[in-house]
């Protein structure tokens, strides 16, 4: 058993039951909502490892829930990945800035569900809790809160997991391939030129706090995390 839970967040109910069998043969433990109210209650209540989320839901529709999730610090450090019909690139790129951390377009087959979960869990999982910190500008994971100096830095959710990705690997320099597979999650298609975008942004959020330096270019390769010069 791997002592994981998911929660199972779609209206349809034969997809429900199809995704519940596969984590049970999986070893994961779940629990499932058809409704965005009731699986945020369940995402409060019972405190899932991660969500499933169908992005049309009735009501409330499941990319506004995981916007409500990623903006409150009691839910936003739970994993979410979005499972949808909608397969275009401006979908998969709203459904990240969301906050979500991967992205699965229907029909799925259930071996790829599961390696995307396991995925996300292992990415996720791996600073969990653990703050981190570089000459005064520090991230704790708990409070989902990036700080300089003791003063807030207001991050948006991809440049918040961009950042936590760099101070967890300092003083090496990643392609923008690798930065699109270790920060966006692998088979997420999204173009290089969206790496510099959110650089930009991340470097604008630290400028006022003059932080920006730390997040450097790295010419011919990409980028890098450093309090050092090069």
């Amino acid at each position: 058993m791997t002592g994981n839970k998911i929660l199972i967040v779609d209206d349809e109910e034969a997809i429900r039951e199809m995704i519940s069998v596969a984590l049970e043969l999986a070893g994961f433990s779940w629990i499932e909502a058809d409704n965005s109210q009731t699986a945020h209650e369940l995402v409060i209540d019972e405190r899932p490892d991660l969500v499933l989320l169908d992005w049309m839901l009735p009501g409330t529709s499941g990319i506004e829930l995981a916007r409500r999730l990623k903006r409150d610090d009691a839910t936003a450090e739970t994993p979410i990945i979005m499972l949808t019909a909608k397969g275009e690139e401006d979908n998969k790129i709203q459904g990240l800035d969301a906050g979500t951390d991967d992205y699965i377009t229907k029909p799925f087959s259930t071996r790829e569900l599961i390696s995307r979960i396991n995925a996300v869990l292992r990415r996720t999982g791996s600073t969990q809790g653990k703050a981190l910190e570089s000459v005064g500008l520090k991230l704790d994971p708990v409070s989902h809160r990036v700080t300089a100096n003791d003063k807030v830095v207001e991050v948006g959710p991809t440049e918040y997991r961009l950042l936590e990705f760099f101070m967890s690997h300092q003083d090496r320099a990643y392609s923008r391939a690798q930065l699109l597979d270790q920060v966006w999650g692998g088979n997420v298609y999204v173009e290089d030129r969206t790496v510099d975008v959110h650089i930009r942004r991340l470097r604008k959020a630290l400028t006022p706090h003059n932080f920006e330096h730390l997040v450097q270019t790295v010419r011919g390769t990409g980028y890098r995390f450093s309090s050092k010069t090069y």
